[in-house]
């Protein structure tokens, strides 16, 4: 029974180092978007392309959560983050990617809690699915 026990303490004592080691979706794409400039590539609307909108603007992704658009000329900050909705599953589609932009009207439309598609060290994709108008948008950075 002591051996039995013994055995169970080492056994939950390597499965908890293996979880320091281990870096998750969250914080890699945390990281990602941190790095560098990006710009929005695609952005489409339930049914219209509205890439032009936000095309001509960079972003920076801060590690304190603010998020900052500039184009040179206008500049607009609101937050983000990453949040994980099932951490016990380590999978893509349980994050929400969060961005908020309470003005101009224009990027609050991108305020959202959007699920990630895909993402790479130079782009993220993201879909948003019941919106205003109910029906899906899909946002794209791309790393400048």
């Amino acid at each position: 029974m002591k051996q039995k026990f013994v055995l169970t303490l080492i056994v939950i004592s390597l499965m908890g180092c293996d979880e320091g080691i281990k870096e998750t979706n969250q914080s890699r794409i945390q990281g990602i978007m941190q790095e560098g400039t990006w710009r929005i590539s695609y952005y489409y609307d339930t049914s219209v392309d509205e890439t032009a909108i936000y095309s001509n603007y960079t972003y920076e992704f801060d590690p304190s959560s603010i998020l900052s658009a500039t184009d040179g000329t206008n500049s607009f900050s609101g937050t983000w983050g990453i949040i994980d909705t099932d951490p016990f599953v380590d999978t893509l589609p349980d994050l929400n990617f969060n961005i908020l932009f309470s003005s101009p009207p224009s990027f609050a439309k991108l305020s959202a809690n959007w699920k990630v598609i895909e993402a790479t060290d130079t782009k993220v994709k993201l879909s948003s699915t019941g919106g205003s108008n109910g029906g899906t948008d899909y946002l794209t950075f791309d790393r400048k």
